[in-house]
């Protein structure tokens, strides 16, 4: 119970003692809030107190920074002022002595303009921009005259040398050949055009554009548009025209075309497809270049400018062009008219590309026209050559029966035309259904046609009619050989070839019985049977001594003054191929020498025996077969 007692006893006073500190804490707490709500009212006081000196010290404060703002501003206008007066003294000299400072020039006073329009408030702002403007205003005439001067002095015509060094060396005129050009050269390359690659010359040099360009820019800026398009055009297009005429261009109408004689016309057509290839791969290509670097930028101006320093030259091209087209059709022209026709073409790709924008679009409207027409006039020309070969009423006669001058004109003028497959498919609108080989193989025949029919008739003006077999043989045998050696062969075909083979043989076959079955019947027992009814070979004699001397006698004489009149008449007549004549020679041989020797051999003992034999029989088979090697050599004709 006693130790209960103390326990209780300690923890009585140890309550009492924790009752006590906190007492004291609570106290400590309630004088230190009172203390911090003293600070807090004096904190307040202080603050209200402070107020107006922060004010004040703010008010400083901006004060000088709106100083040093007007200092800057001071020291801006200052340094425009400053740098207005330098600028001027720039300006004032002019742009002769040095073109890039004066152009730095011009840009510092719009700079400088533009400085004082932003400036507001500034009395004097509004007088600085009216001297500035004046100056600007001055400077811009000296500009203006500076680019028309400068543009001037390095526009030159450009020399035919020049242009002839920027072609590929294929197409370049040859030492010593007309200056002018040759329009047969570009035929003889063609082929390889897609390969080679032109070099358009410097119209102006490199270093002067980028100055000329500057200028350009200045006068835009300044609202000189119309004024810089006014001198580029009046300087440039001119000198684009004195290129082309030293070149050789020359504006030809429809009246001049028809008064030149065909050698002339011919000479001007294939210097005028030279012509034409220069302008547009060199002439055009490097004035476009010219126009787009002075003109970079301002794209519409471009292409104004440079459609109106091209356009009297493309037109004056193009009205030769027209003229041919328009001009009176013969077929000497269809080649040269091929020819137009396949340079248009092969320049339309370049045409479209360099003459691209709306304002060219006349030009190039102008080619297509162009274009097209050459080819309605070189289709209309192939149907007045097939009439012209059919209805040819040349009287002159060729007497020996060779190849007729139309014969070899018309199969000359059909191989010409395989030199221009390419062409021809493109003037046919067969490109893309693959029957450009069909329309040319039509086109061929027909025209085969009507020199065949043609030829039917001038045959008949011969009075020999073994001489009109022969002068048939001659030319279809010709166009024949002709056509298996051209590549006229693949497009008519080897039916065409045997077929018309066959027509030379029968012609041949013709002529052998005309000429030779009347002489064969004296050399045949049934000599009295008429020479139209006999056989070509004959009958030869076999062994009959019921026929008298006088008959054997008669019947050379005969034979002798036949054979002597047909050798002295077909040795004038011509076969001008050899194979052909040797041939003919040989089938002649193969009948009449077996047929002479044989009746030589039967009879002529009777007549050896008698009085001058000689008289009778003239000829060996030797002698014969060398005269017979004398026949179709065209020798002086003494008459029909």
């Amino acid at each position: 119970m006693a130790s209960y007692a103390v326990v209780m006893e300690n923890l009585k006073e140890r309550s009492e003692f924790m009752n006590e500190s906190m007492q004291k804490s609570q106290t400590i707490t309630d004088n230190m809030i009172s203390i911090l709500g003293s600070f807090d009212h004096r904190l307040s006081a202080l603050e209200t107190a402070m107020r107006p000196t922060q004010i004040r010290t703010h008010s400083i404060r901006k004060a000088h920074e709106n100083i040093d703002k007007t200092l800057k501003v001071a020291e801006s206008i200052l340094a425009q002022f400053d740098l207005a007066r330098q600028t001027e003294a720039k300006i004032l000299r002019g742009p002769h002595e040095d073109l890039e400072s004066y152009l730095e020039a011009v840009n510092q006073l719009r700079n400088i303009v533009k400085f004082f329009s932003t400036t507001k408030g500034l009395k004097s702002s509004i007088g600085m921009i009216n001297h500035i403007s004046s100056l600007l205003a001055k400077s811009v005439l000296k500009l203006e005259e500076e680019f028309r001067q400068l543009l001037n002095l390095y526009s030159k015509p450009i020399e035919p040398d020049r242009l002839f060094d920027c072609l590929p060396q294929s197409l370049r005129p040859s030492t010593g050949s007309d200056s002018k050009g040759d329009g047969g050269g570009a035929k003889e390359h063609q082929r390889s055009l897609e390969t080679v690659v032109y070099h358009p010359p410097d119209l102006i040099p490199p270093r002067i554009l980028p100055l000329l360009h500057d200028l350009a820019q200045q006068m835009i800026q300044a609202g000189h548009q119309q004024q810089l398009y006014t001198i580029y055009n009046e300087i440039r297009s001119l000198v684009m025209e004195q290129s082309l005429k030293k070149l050789g261009v020359e504006r030809l109408g429809k009246e001049d075309v028809q008064k030149m004689q065909w050698e002339v016309l011919e000479a001007k057509i294939g210097n005028w497809i030279h012509y034409m290839r220069i302008s547009v791969r060199l002439l055009f290509a490097a004035e476009k270049k010219v126009s787009d670097q002075i003109f970079e930028g301002q794209d519409s101006l471009r292409d104004q400018c440079f459609a109106e320093v091209t356009g009297n030259s493309v037109a004056v091209l193009l009205s030769f062009g027209e003229a041919i087209a328009k001009s009176k059709r013969s077929p000497e022209k269809l080649f040269v008219l091929l020819d137009m026709y396949e340079i248009m073409r092969e320049l339309q790709t370049e045409m479209d590309n360099i003459f691209g924008s709306q304002y060219c679009s006349e030009m190039r409207e102008a080619a297509k026209v162009l274009t097209n027409r050459l080819a309605e006039t070189a289709q209309e020309t192939f149907v007045d050559f097939e009439e012209a070969v059919e209805k040819d009423a040349t009287k002159t006669a060729v007497l020996d029966g060779t190849v007729h001058p139309l014969t070899s004109y018309v199969i000359n003028y059909v191989k010409f035309l395989f030199d221009y497959q390419s062409t021809l498919k493109q003037l046919f609108g067969d490109a893309d259904d693959g029957n450009s080989k069909d329309q040319l193989g039509v086109i061929t025949t027909r025209i085969l046609q009507a020199l065949q029919s043609n030829l039917d008739g001038k045959s008949k003006q011969y009075k020999d009619p073994a001489l009109t077999q022969l002068f048939l043989m001659n030319n279809i045998h010709y166009i024949v050989r002709s056509v298996r050696r051209s590549e006229a062969k693949d497009v008519l075909g080897d039916d065409w070839v045997q077929i018309h083979r066959r027509v030379v043989q029968q012609h041949a076959n013709q002529y052998k019985r005309i000429s030779w079955s009347k002489i064969l019947q004296t050399l045949s027992v049934q000599g009295a049977s008429p020479a139209g009814n006999s056989s070509f070979t004959g009958e030869v004699v076999s062994s009959n001594t019921g026929i008298s001397r006088s008959a054997v006698k008669d019947r050379f004489k005969t034979f002798n003054m036949l054979f002597e009149e047909i050798h002295q008449r077909q040795s004038q007549w011509t076969v001008p191929d050899s194979e052909l004549r040797e041939s003919l020679r040989l089938a002649v041989a193969e009948v009449l020498l077996p047929a002479y020797r044989s009746f030589a051999k039967r009879f002529g003992p009777m007549i050896e025996g008698g009085k001058n034999p000689q008289k009778y029989i003239r000829y060996t088979p030797e002698d014969l077969e060398r005269m017979l090697a004398e026949f179709f050599e065209g020798k002086t004709w003494k008459g029909p």
